[in-house]
């Protein structure tokens, strides 16, 4: 803004100070109208804010609960001598007390190289020799002096080379390769130094057996790749050089629970008791009491807390838009139309009742949850405990959105937004089934060079050509032998493609059976050994191959897609909404009830509320830019100012001028007078 820098010259008048409070005079009444009402609106954007925030903050409360899996009631599990054992219970643990004694724990097995190999030199630069290491777990029984290999294993394969073929070398490349085994390097101050192979996983039925493609042409002698060679079978030098430590043999964990004995391959039993898992730490000649009990608190608590940030809502919207007689204060929002019908909207929703749980509890008062005349919440605890207690997944369904179904052997899945809460008739013309292969009689289960190859694909996988181990089987073996091979291809693996064999003694057949469903499971072999058809009773051209099916069935009444063992609902309600099929027969199957609980509902709404496109982001977008057209004003008022300012100064100065002139004009008439009269 301009300004006069010096009083009138000619009026002796402070023009400067003048004009100031001229344009402070006209200024103030303006920009303090403006100042009101932009803090004004600045309140209101702020309130609004804290409205937003309450609101998400409320919706953060109902993440506990809009889920139907946070109304899993757990349970707690108590160890009487924690030293033994400890103890952990999932929602499917039913309550009691047990007597568990831990007879002994479960170990992997060990091996370590000869003593006499006698290795003083660098490790790093004692060559081993190169060729290829396979590793292949399962059960020697020392009594038949057999083998058999664990079916659910795969048979790994480590490559030696140039680069690698070091004592250290073929340590590392064997942990690289993460085949199931850790190999260390250590020196046992007398022998040199030493390599030692372990299992990674306890249990008898994780034996090793480590056999050789020595590059020396040689696979069972004490020299090259050769001394890493461990056929449990075999004798010293003819293919079992490495040596079992005393004591270092695979064990099955065995633990006795009310009188029962039960053994584990591992130290983790999460299969002897429904729901509980122990951990066992140290065997011990007594027993010691396991507890387990039933804890609701979880679910509780997120009731609790949705009870808790609805009241905290309802005590911000009142703050926010209520009048103080008393004081006679205003809320920032009073009279908002906004706040209240949002709140209107979501005191709407609890009132509601669900439909479509299957559930004895479809409004909150079954919970013990009333509401106040001020609009608030109360909670009766003991209700609410009750209702859990009866039935958790009812209390689960009032609040989440969550799928029954009457059928045992059908599961609910999944739905869209597309479902619609219900109840939907589920019924199935046809089960899926997987994919298989059953071959013609076997006549022998001795493998040689002319049948211990083949390839085959699953569920449209090619697998790589696999060797299986020359020798003499009984058919429980080679059962073991097939299936551990082929799962351990690595196309076959990475395609998540695995199968189980099995062997008819009453038709003496080989079945190769896929363990996924549905119309793409599928078994074929694509090539065999020279005389595998006619001793193994397998091959590409004979047998039965058998492709799986998808389901199919309706549900609702429409016909549902199927994809394996699952059926998706194509119409009405039901779209999107699908069950799974795990077992029993075709025809009618019940129904699948949907709801769309409390908590999922108001979840969806907040959602929509708080978005970049609700009616609140445009309230506040729109006091924004009316803070933005107050700037606007205030600029304005600044040109104004200035412009007046301007005409202020032109005018001053044009008096100035004139009352110098007067005063000049003064001074001479008063000079002549003054000369006349001295005269």
């Amino acid at each position: 803004m301009a300004s006069i820098t010096s009083s009138g010259v000619g009026s002796g008048i402070d023009i400067k100070g003048l004009i100031s409070q001229l344009i402070t005079a006209e200024r103030t009444p303006a920009e303090s109208r403006l100042n009101q009402r932009e803090a004004a609106l600045q309140t209101r954007i702020s309130a609004l804010g804290g409205f937003k925030g309450a609101l998400s903050t409320f919706q953060s409360a109902l993440s506990s609960i809009k889920n139907a899996s946070s109304f899993q009631a757990s349970a707690k599990a108590t160890v009487a001598n924690d030293k033994l054992f400890t103890a952990s219970a999932s929602s499917t643990a039913p309550a009691g007390s047990y007597s568990v004694k831990v007879d002994n724990l479960a170990q992997s097995q060990k091996l370590v190289t000869d003593p006499a190999l006698n290795i003083q030199q660098d490790p790093n630069q004692y060559v081993v020799g190169t060729g290829t290491l396979t590793f292949q777990f399962g059960t020697y029984n020392s009594v038949g002096n057999a083998f058999t290999a664990n079916a659910n294993k795969a048979v790994k394969t480590v490559t030696i080379d140039s680069s690698n073929n070091t004592l250290n070398g073929v340590a590392k490349a064997i942990n690289d390769a993460k085949v199931g085994v850790t190999a260390t390097v250590v020196n046992d101050g007398t022998n040199g130094w030493r390599l030692t192979l372990g299992s990674t996983d306890t249990g008898a039925a994780n034996s090793l057996k480590v056999t050789t493609a020595d590059g020396d042409g040689n696979n069972t002698n004490a020299a090259g790749l050769s001394i890493l060679a461990y056929d449990p079978t075999k004798t010293a030098g003819t293919g079992k050089n490495m040596q079992q430590p005393v004591g270092q043999d695979a064990k099955d964990a065995s633990v006795i629970i009310d009188g029962l004995t039960i053994t584990s391959a591992s130290n983790t039993l999460s299969t002897a008791i429904q729901g509980v898992t122990l951990n066992l730490k140290e065997a011990n000649t007594t027993a010691t009491t396991l507890t387990v009990a039933k804890d609701n608190s979880a679910i509780s608590g997120g009731v609790q807390s949705f009870v808790k940030a609805f009241n905290d809502l309802a005590s911000t919207v009142k703050s926010l838009t209520s009048y103080n007689a008393e004081t006679k204060e205003s809320g920032a929002l009073q009279g908002d139309f906004s706040v209240r019908a949002i709140f209107g909207q979501i005191r709407s929703e609890l009132n509601k009742v669900v439909t479509g749980a299957s559930t004895q509890f479809d409004s909150l008062s079954d919970l013990g949850i009333s509401t106040n005349r001020d609009g608030t919440l109360t909670l009766d605890s003991a209700k609410l405990q009750k209702a859990i207690e009866t039935d958790p997944q009812g209390v689960a369904g009032l609040f989440a959105r969550a799928g029954r179904t009457s059928d045992r052997l059908v599961n609910y899945s999944s739905s869209t937004s597309e479902s619609r809460t219900g109840n939907y008739a589920v019924a199935v013309s046809q089960l899926a089934t997987q994919g298989s292969y059953t071959g013609i009689a076997a006549t022998a289960f001795n493998i040689t060079s002319a049948n211990d190859t083949l390839a085959l694909k699953v569920n449209g996988t090619q697998s790589g050509t696999l060797t299986l181990t020359q020798g003499s089987y009984t058919s429980s073996q080679l059962v073991a032998e097939l299936q551990s091979r082929i799962n351990g291809d690595s196309a076959l693996q990475t395609a998540s493609a695995s199968i189980g064999v099995s062997f008819s003694s009453t038709t003496s057949m080989f079945s190769f059976t896929s363990s996924s469903y549905g119309g793409s499971s599928a078994v074929e072999f694509t090539a065999v050994g020279t005389s595998t058809e006619t001793t193994l009773g397998f091959s590409a051209g004979v047998g039965i191959k058998t492709a799986g099916l998808d389901a199919k069935g309706t549900i609702g009444g429409t016909d549902a897609t199927g994809s394996g063992r699952k059926l998706t609902g194509t119409g009405g309600g039901a779209a999107g909404l699908a069950v799974e099929v795990v077992g029993g027969a075709t025809g009618d199957r019940g129904e699948v009830s949907l709801s769309d609980g409390l908590a999922a509902r108001l979840d969806t709404m907040l959602t929509s509320l708080l978005g970049k496109n609700s009616p609140l982001t445009a309230r506040t977008d729109s006091l924004n830019q009316q803070v933005g057209r107050i700037s606007d004003q205030r600029s304005t008022l600044d040109t104004r100012m200035t412009a007046l300012e301007k005409r202020y100064n032109a005018q001053f100065r044009a008096m100035d001028t004139l009352v110098s002139q007067l005063t000049a004009t003064g001074n001479y008439l008063a000079q002549q007078f003054s000369n006349k009269s001295s005269n």
